[in-house]
């Protein structure tokens, strides 16, 4: 199950209570107060890993609670800390607080350690409040409540191509073709339901990661197909590659295909229209003769200065081109930015 954000309850846990004690020890006569102090509430951390693709852990579990510290006890002795609960997330997590749009945290990296809500610290016992002039202190503190809150966790992928265009115009068997990644494929719409992300090898280690999002449609920034669910997924790419199905067997004209993803990508985000771009023509060994959907195509590139490749994900022809312009393209988006 793919669950790309989730709304969660985490409550961090209470501190011990102070304890209320007196020396009772033989030959030791009026002994003195011996009450030790609380343990400290666990913690709640969110930690990033790369193995992890989703947020399905949060849709069982809304509601996490970190361990209570221990009461103090006699004899001076600290209650035992509470532990710390270390939960998991997906690189690329948003969080933040439920109602607010401010990020609290942002992962971009495995590795990264984010606490969320804190222990409570635990009560001081009768011996912490003890002076030369108060001897028998009956005073103690309670715990403190740990802190607690109600959060949204959002995942954006992240990758650094993002493959765009209609239903059924090639993404899938494209993203299989030139990575490892195995999506579904099938000739009917929306047969992609989740992102997919593949790693392409362009060889002496060297590599780069794709992700193929589900199809857009007119409407899809308002809701329409299954767009606005993801198009969040494109908006950490650096590159979009936008594939458009020049085969005679589709009904939709396609450079109107183009102009309408352009439109709802503007609706969703103008940032995101604005992102470089490049334009590949799939399913050219469909055409046969029938060249005049390719050159509607090629003259759409030109108008709009972006690169343009012709090719077929199912037969393989001209992927090599296409990825090794992928692969320059980061690289010179790299040194730009560096």
């Amino acid at each position: 199950m793919f669950v790309d954000q989730v709304k969660v309850t985490l409550r961090a846990g209470k501190g011990g209570n102070g304890c209320m004690s007196f020396r009772r020890e033989r030959r030791v006569p009026r002994g003195g107060p011996d009450g030790g102090r609380g343990g400290d509430g666990g913690n709640i951390y969110l930690v990033s890993e790369e193995n992890l693709s989703s947020l399905t852990y949060f849709r069982f579990y809304p509601i996490n609670k970190a361990q209570k510290g221990a009461h103090g006890e006699g004899g001076n002795r600290q209650g035992k800390n509470g532990e710390d609960l270390l939960l998991r997330v997906p690189v690329g997590t948003l969080v933040r607080k439920k109602e607010k749009k401010e990020i609290l945290f942002d992962f971009l990296s495995p590795g990264q350690k984010f606490l969320i809500v804190k222990g409570g610290k635990g009560g001081r016992g009768n011996a912490a409040f003890a002076t030369s002039t108060y001897q028998a202190p009956r005073d103690r503190e309670e715990g403190r409540p740990g802190e607690e809150g109600d959060f949204v966790l959002e995942l954006k992928l992240i990758a650094d191509i993002g493959l765009i265009g209609f239903p059924n115009v090639g993404k899938s068997t494209l993203i299989s073709k030139i990575s490892a990644a195995k999506p579904v494929i099938a000739d009917y719409p929306f047969t992609t339901l989740i992102p997919n992300l593949g790693v392409v090898d362009v060889g002496e280690f060297n590599s780069f990661v794709i992700a193929d999002i589900p199809g857009l449609i007119e409407g899809a920034h308002q809701g329409h197909g299954l767009g606005i669910k993801f198009l969040k997924h494109v908006e950490r790419t650096k590159i979009l590659l936008h594939l458009i199905d020049v085969s005679p067997y589709t009904e939709r004209d396609p450079v109107q295909d183009f102009r309408t993803v352009m439109t709802e990508l503007e609706a969703f985000s103008p940032q995101l229209s604005k992102r470089y771009q490049i334009l590949a023509a799939n399913k050219i060994d469909l055409l046969g003769e029938n060249k005049e959907r390719l050159d509607g195509v090629k003259k759409l590139a030109k108008k709009e200065k972006l690169p343009f490749f012709a090719i077929s994900a199912q037969k393989k022809e001209g992927l090599r081109k296409l990825v090794n312009e992928m692969y320059k393209t980061l690289n010179l988006i790299g040194e730009s930015t560096d």
